[in-house]
């Protein structure tokens, strides 16, 4: 008897600190009582167990939530639900779905969470939504406010079907359902349906409704209609973050600036959930001096606040560091960065191709446990390797990948492409389509461009024909642009020419860029006249495209009208970006301009320099004068003196590497036993043994 009094009571000491571990998320203290259990006959309790699973997901530790779940001999309902929880909150549709499907008998939260997992796949959520009223699951305002937010991409139909069941099911009176349908409307751009669902409500509004409202008609670029539904003297932060969501919305700066004043002078600008939605606004609004500025007016930010300050960094890359220093900062001052941090860090650190913040970076996801749980962060890492040169370690991370999505196959197969290995990246992509994935419309984006880089036309247009009857993704401007791009490398100008003019969208700035280039490798003057035309017309400040059509007519042999264009660039005060390369050398970074006479080591690069190219003389180069001291060759030079016999070289190129330079560096990596990469402004060029992986196709 006593000894069953003295289990009873460890039972009960073992809930209660069990219970405060879970309101205080301290995953440490529960991880304790998780060891203790293991050791005593309480580890046999579903009840306590669900209480460890119920932390593992709070704290976002779903490996470790899954690792208990499986431990338990007999899990219930309320076992596999907890789970199905972490899945949904990390937005792990997959392994949501698969757990759903091992629950012997799904009740109405069941559903419930699946639902909420597909939050960004209508699709699947129909679907869901369908089999609960077939089998008769059953629904309640969770359940239509769900399906409500996830059908608001399917267009008017779709939304409008939803709200006639929820008319037809007697949900009309829930709040909440209706604060759904008023942002659901808004979404599928059906402002006045959400106006009058809002009207409807009466007195039934509350914050959230107000909200949903505000936030709809700055979707719509109402910004003054917007304010009017805020009182004078509102101070309440999610109002306010709503307003600036909506003016950031229709990107109306001078409104945002106004409107910041305001809050300034109630005092809630020092709120992180006010200071997030400033900083969002101006970052979108390309003004991030003003975001650094919202962000300091904040005295203690949140993790929020600061992954929305590393986010706006990372929209430019020319604030890249900014962003790693950010990230870095953050980790000092006590916060763990989480999966939305550790993206806008790697996006950041993709800007700076260097292997060395590639290896911090993905240091930081496996120490973090962040690359196993959380496909987003494995998808970040693979891209920080491709962007670095490294594709053996983007390789190795996607492989090692316990799930992956269409981002996952998007950034491996745009990667092969960029680093001149085409033919695996179509084969990963016929692979994904074989295994039932879903291709994207960025997916046909990525296969396309390596149809592009490896010349496969017939290939190119057999994926362009199959994307809406076949692979289910409709076409948009970006896949013309690509069909653009692969038939103008190709010197295929009628066909190129004959999408431009019948595809349903008008060509954007890079569609022309990309038909200007291939005029200029192509020598193709009438074609390449009426490009640039539109390059100038859509980016006036853009000099590629007179340098461009200047060397189109050069080399037509037409002189006086190469002067003319370069002539008329002067007088539009268009000046021409200069070409710059950068290599990193024991963490730090030597940058090099044509011509550059400001390094240290000047001199003695020159002097390398002079003796490759004897050397390379007696192979039978012969130099352009015009490109003997371009940045990229002056980079190799230092590299080749500063790093030990037959280690690899990583150079990065702002443009496009010219001809001549292509020719030497792969002179050179033959000469020297060496392998040389150099990432210019398109693509990933890798010299080796006189060959390059773009097969002389760029």
């Amino acid at each position: 008897m006593n000894q069953i009094s003295s289990e009873l009571q460890r039972l009960h000491w073992v809930r209660l600190l069990l219970k405060g571990s879970i309101d205080a998320a301290d995953v440490s203290a529960g991880a304790a009582i998780h060891g203790f259990l293991l050791k005593s006959r309480l580890s046999a309790s579903a009840y306590l167990a669900n209480h460890l699973v119920h932390l593992y997901v709070k704290t976002r530790q779903t490996r470790h939530a899954r690792k208990m779940f499986d431990e338990i001999p007999h899990p219930n309902i309320f076992s596999y639900n907890a789970l199905l929880a972490g899945y949904a909150h990390n937005a792990e549709p997959g392994l949501a779905a698969d757990l759903f499907s091992r629950i012997p008998s799904p009740d109405l939260v069941s559903f419930n969470t699946l639902l909420a997992a597909y939050a960004s796949d209508s699709a699947s959520a129909l679907r869901l939504f369908r089999r609960m009223r077939v089998t008769g699951a059953g629904a309640d305002g969770f359940t239509l406010s769900t399906v409500v937010s996830a059908v608001a991409g399917g267009g008017a139909a779709a939304i409008a079907a939803v709200h006639g069941l929820v008319q037809s099911a007697g949900f009309a009176g829930f709040v909440s359902v209706n604060n759904a349908l008023i942002s659901g409307y808004s979404r599928a751009r059906l402002l006045p349906e959400a106006e009058k669902v809002f009207l409807e409500l009466g007195l039934g509004r509350n914050l959230v409704s107000w909200n949903s409202m505000i936030m709809g008609y700055g979707l719509h670029g109402q910004t003054r209609r917007a304010l009017a539904l805020l009182p004078a003297q509102e101070t309440d932060p999610f109002t306010m973050a709503s307003v600036l969501a909506a003016i950031t919305a229709s990107r109306e700066l001078s409104g945002g600036a106004q409107f910041h004043a305001r809050l300034a002078k109630l005092g809630c600008n020092s709120s992180p959930r006010v200071g997030s939605a400033l900083v969002d606004l101006y970052a979108k609004c390309q003004r991030l001096e003003e975001s650094e500025k919202a962000f300091r007016e904040v005295p203690e930010p949140d993790q929020v606040l600061w992954n929305t300050m590393i986010s706006a960094f990372s929209m430019d890359e020319s604030f890249s560091e900014a962003a790693l220093r950010c990230f870095r900062q953050m980790q000092r001052e006590g916060f763990r960065p989480d999966e939305a941090g550790f993206v806008c860090a790697a996006s950041a650190g993709s800007n700076l191709s260097s292997p060395f913040q590639a290896r911090q970076l993905h240091a930081i996801a496996v120490k973090l446990d962040l690359q196993s749980k959380h496909v987003a962060a494995g998808n970040a890492v693979v891209a920080v390797y491709a962007k670095a040169g490294e594709m053996a370690d983007a390789c190795r991370v996607f492989n090692r990948m316990p799930e992956k999505n269409a981002v996952s196959f998007n950034a491996m197969i745009a990667g092969l492409a960029q680093h001149g290995r085409g033919e695996e990246g179509l084969a990963l992509f016929a692979g994904m389509v074989r295994a039932g994935a879903r291709p994207t419309g960025p997916t046909l984006v990525s296969a396309l461009t390596a149809c592009a880089h490896t010349g496969r036309v017939a290939k190119g247009w057999a994926l362009f024909n199959a994307m809406e009857a076949r692979l289910g993704v409709r076409r948009e401007e970006e896949h013309y642009s690509c069909m653009v791009d692969l038939l103008a490398r190709a010197g295929r100008f009628a066909e190129a020419e004959e999408v431009v003019k019948t595809m349903p969208f008008e060509l954007g700035k890079p569609g022309w860029a990309a038909l200007l280039g291939a005029c200029r490798t192509h020598g193709y003057v009438r074609l390449g006249e009426t490009a640039a035309e539109m390059v100038r017309r859509l980016e006036p400040g853009n000099a590629s495209a007179y340098v461009a059509l200047s060397a189109i007519y050069a080399g037509a042999g037409r002189p006086e009208e190469a002067a003319r264009v370069r002539g008329l660039m002067r007088a539009m005060a268009v000046r021409k970006s200069p070409g710059c390369s950068w290599i990193e050398l024991k963490k730090e970074v030597h940058v090099f301009v044509a011509g550059d006479g400001a390094h240290p080591r000047a001199a003695e690069i020159r002097r390398v320099l002079a003796a490759l190219r004897r050397r390379m003389e007696e192979r039978g180069y012969v130099a352009d004068e015009g490109a003997v001291h371009h940045s990229e060759k002056l980079a190799v030079a230092l590299g080749l003196m500063s790093t030990g016999r037959g280690a690899p070289i990583l150079v990065v190129k702002n443009l496009r590497i010219c001809g001549d330079c292509h020719s030497a560096i792969k002179l050179l990596a033959a000469m020297t036993e060496r392998e040389i990469t150099v990432r210019d402004a398109h693509r990933f060029h890798h010299f080796r043994g006189g060959e390059c992986s773009c097969g002389d196709y760029w």
